[in-house]
């Protein structure tokens, strides 16, 4: 809160990098609605409930992966869009669009779905520095994939890859395992989209075994990891990554456009999963150029 100027900001954390869309299937887009307001978590949704009572003049502006801003009190209600698009972008690194305007749901679904990139040519993908940051090269994972194959990331170019590190004994891991398979069932139509999901802090048959008593389907990779003592990762040169150097926390989750960049990061739980289907789509259709 700034003096008289009512808004808040998302705290987004440091590796929570997107731009990606999402049409409000199945939900209508009343003001009143919060849950149809795409990728807001509790506190995103706290927050749009107070836009809601405050007067007028007011803009509520979001950004793919949770960001949002909002501002009332202004002069005009074009003030308060200009405002709460400044500060969501200030605040996120992201292109931000206006969700409401005073008491009218302005959200255009089909600007949400092209917020993504800007994405890499060939050329400038190799020349990228490799990190976790948006526009850098992943680090090449080696680990065995879902078939039982050894396999690096690098060989999965040409695909976008949803990468999550995850864990049967971190209750945020299990939360947003239902969220996820939804999204994976969604994505099984779609042959250059693929999950990449790797066990930390424990042996793969555990997590496999979890999964099964919970009914779930999802296409398990092994890290390699056979014990909680265990915290390296093992890279495709033969080399080792500390598990804590690419996952601060877990869950952690990138989504690697088809050149192995990171085109987005979350550290921690994402709220409704199957939102990000439009986000994924959109980087299969645009990048790998």
């Amino acid at each position: 809160m700034f003096g008289l100027d009512i808004s808040r900001t998302v705290i987004w954390p440091a590796l929570s990098i997107l731009i990606c869309l999402f049409p409000l299937t199945g939900l209508s887009a009343t003001l009143g609605n919060i849950k149809a307001v795409p990728h807001l978590d509790s506190a995103g949704q706290d927050a749009y409930s107070e836009f809601l009572a405050s007067g007028k003049h007011r803009a509520f502006a979001i950004a793919p992966g949770g960001a949002w801003s909002w501002k009332s009190g202004e002069a005009t209600v074009q003030s308060a869009s200009d405002r709460a698009l400044q500060t969501c972008r200030d605040d996120s690194g992201q292109t931000c669009i206006v969700y409401a305007l005073d008491d009218q749901v302005v959200f255009d679904a089909h600007a949400w779905a092209r917020l993504w990139g800007p994405y890499l040519n060939l050329d400038q993908a190799n020349r990228a520095h490799v990190g976790l940051n948006r526009g850098e090269r992943f680090f090449n994972l080696a680990f065995t994939d879902a078939s039982g194959r050894g396999i690096t990331l690098s060989e999965l170019r040409g695909k976008v890859v949803l990468l999550h590190f995850w864990g049967s004994w971190c209750p945020h891991c299990r939360s947003e395992m239902p969220d996820l398979q939804r999204l994976h069932k969604s994505l099984e139509p779609l042959a250059d989209i693929q999950m990449v999901l790797l066990q930390v802090q424990e042996d793969f048959q555990k997590s496999s075994q979890w999964m099964l008593e919970q009914h779930l389907n999802l296409p398990l990779s092994d890290s390699g990891i056979r014990a909680k003592e265990m915290s390296m990762l093992s890279l495709g040169n033969g080399m080792k990554i500390r598990d804590r150097d690419i996952a601060p926390a877990f869950p952690t989750t990138y989504i690697l456009d088809k050149h192995g960049v990171v085109v987005f990061s979350n550290i921690g739980p994402v709220a409704r999963w199957p939102q990000y289907l439009p986000l994924l789509r959109d980087v299969a259709a645009r990048s790998g150029k």
